[in-house]
């Protein structure tokens, strides 16, 4: 696990961090906060919310002194973890507790809303996995009633945290790779997606993100990670959004889609695509930054410049032999010129191949803004984007249209402005 000090010593001062990823000031005041405790509350510690409690539990400022479940298995592990917090079956009862500072939400998508406006009305600080909520509508709430509340919040985009993340940005923002002329994203899996239900009855309690009514499926299981690229990249938001969705393979019952394409087109024409299908795992995931200079795969954590060194003089001198050869050959029509991909091996973007995601140090800045009261710049806009981003594009697949952003749900942000102010 790569620590907040072990990032910034490879990374540079914070004051340049700073500078390009205004969500480190979390960690401003971390000198003045040794020796205090932010007082967490974990509200669903399932599969995820485990893996969010090994990295917490190992946080010398992070006690977990209340969990939160209505699933017995899932509470019983979570007690091997934290084996003094306080347990609760209604996260209501939870956030009655007043030694419990911040909340952790990692229920199904369909709770976020609820719970994390609960949270920050009951005055507790909140960090909720992605995708924040199951409607754009919904989103805008909870980013609102943040703002209203003065309560940190923090959503689980853990690439804003990542080494090879923010140096590739801050790469793109200085103009090493030109012009961008377009994002790819992927994420292919080969597996049904399902996890072991021990009787009928928990089929949709355990298996929720297949089912329409707690989940938007492929595009806020993981579109919702890759698509914040975009916004952090261009510095804006797209003004269109189409795609498409269907069922291919797994027709098990399931009501979400397995094979996804949308496409999210920027003010300059610009695209940015998303591409799902999970009973193909070949190509893996990637992001990919195209520039006319260059072109980073950050998942690879390598950059790649569109001009590469001359081969070695005896490669080169087939080359010219081969070209002076087949160039004299008269074909049909005009010469014709394969277009092949690129053979360059590219470097790595942090000198290494990658090794974490970045969630250990979105967690300790999470920590640090519990203890500390303070919001972190951009952070809860950032998440907002990739949500929303994310909605639109499910709703576009499901309606069949091209979509225009809404502009009530454009933030005072990344260069827009709220058209509708909302009453809360």
């Amino acid at each position: 696990m790569k620590t907040r000090r072990e990032f910034l010593k490879i990374s540079g001062s914070a004051g340049l961090l700073l500078a390009t990823v205004p969500w480190f000031s979390a960690f401003s005041d971390s000198k003045n906060t040794e020796g205090e405790k932010a007082r967490i509350g974990v509200i669903g510690p399932g599969s995820r919310g485990q893996f969010l409690m090994s990295f917490l539990v190992k946080n010398p400022k992070v006690e977990i002194v209340a969990i939160c479940d209505n699933y017995q298995p899932s509470i019983d592990e979570a007690l091997k973890m934290a084996p003094n917090a306080k347990v609760y079956t209604d996260y209501r009862k939870l956030l009655e507790d007043k030694d419990v500072d911040g909340v952790v939400i990692a229920v199904p998508l369909n709770m976020h809303h609820e719970i994390a406006i609960a949270a920050f009305d009951a005055g507790k600080h909140v960090f909720c996995e992605k995708a924040m909520a199951i409607t754009p509508a919904d989103c805008l709430h909870m980013y609102d009633t943040h703002k209203r509340t003065g309560k940190v919040f923090f959503v689980g985009q853990q690439r804003l945290f990542s080494e090879r993340y923010i140096e590739a940005m801050q790469m793109v923002h200085s103009g090493t790779f030109g012009e961008i002329e377009g994002i790819r994203t992927y994420w292919f899996r080969n597996g049904d997606w399902r996890r072991p239900v021990p009787s009928p009855e928990l089929e949709r309690k355990i298996n929720w993100r297949l089912y329409k009514e707690y989940s938007r499926g492929l595009m806020t299981e993981l579109a919702c990670h890759q698509l914040q690229i975009g916004t952090w990249a261009l510095k804006t938001i797209p003004n269109k959004i189409m795609g498409h969705g269907s069922i291919t393979y797994w027709k098990d019952g399931r009501e979400v889609f397995d094979n996804i394409s949308t496409i999210y087109v920027f003010d300059n024409g610009v695209k940015m695509t998303f591409e799902s299908i999970i009973s193909n795992k070949f190509y893996g995931l990637e992001e990919q930054i195209l520039g006319n200079k260059g072109t980073i795969e950050l998942e690879k954590g390598k950059y790649f410049y569109e001009t590469v060194p001359p081969a070695p003089g005896f490669l080169q001198l087939i080359n010219d032999v081969e070209h002076k050869l087949f160039d004299a050959i008269p074909f049909a029509g005009t010469s014709w010129a394969p277009e092949t991909a690129n053979e360059n091996k590219g470097d790595y973007i942090t000198g290494k191949r990658p090794e974490t995601d970045g969630t250990s140090v979105l967690l300790e800045a999470y920590a640090e803004a519990v203890i500390t009261g303070k919001q972190p710049e951009q952070i809860a806009e950032e998440g907002y984007y990739a949500s929303v981003l994310s909605l639109l594009g499910h709703q576009a697949i499901e309606e069949g249209v091209i979509l225009d952003f809404p502009d009530e749900y454009k933030l005072d942000y990344l260069n827009h402005k709220r058209a509708i102010q909302t009453t809360l």
